[in-house]
């Protein structure tokens, strides 16, 4: 991942709005949910939601699928993790006890 789709894929979760869709989405799992559970759960607008799922899928941080009438939207996990790694890759680099801290913890993580 280079810095311009990370800045991208950041200033898309920049708003409360899309980060309340991303992280439902997150706690909805690899099932996804649909348009209407995703407004149920969020007790956005319609428009509102609309709005902020084209603009998380152009990110690339949730991806959508048609299976039928609907629409099932899922988190980009894969993505997600690219961006969490980003921005951890330089973790305490400049700090040698840190660094070892930082390392601990990606070995009880894999």
């Amino acid at each position: 991942m280079d810095l311009e789709e990370a800045a991208q894929g950041f200033a898309a979760l920049g708003s409360e709005s899309r980060l309340q869709v991303v992280l439902t989405l997150v706690k909805a799992g690899r099932s996804g949910l649909t348009v209407g559970d995703i407004l149920e759960r969020t007790g956005m607008a319609a428009s509102t939601l609309a709005h902020h799922l084209k603009f998380l899928t152009s990110a690339g941080l949730i991806l959508q699928e048609k299976a039928g009438r609907s629409v099932i939207n899922r988190a980009a996990f894969d993505h997600l993790e690219g961006l969490a790694s980003y921005i951890l890759q330089e973790c305490c680099a400049d700090e040698s006890a840190c660094a070892a801290l930082c390392a601990a913890r990606e070995e009880t993580v894999e």
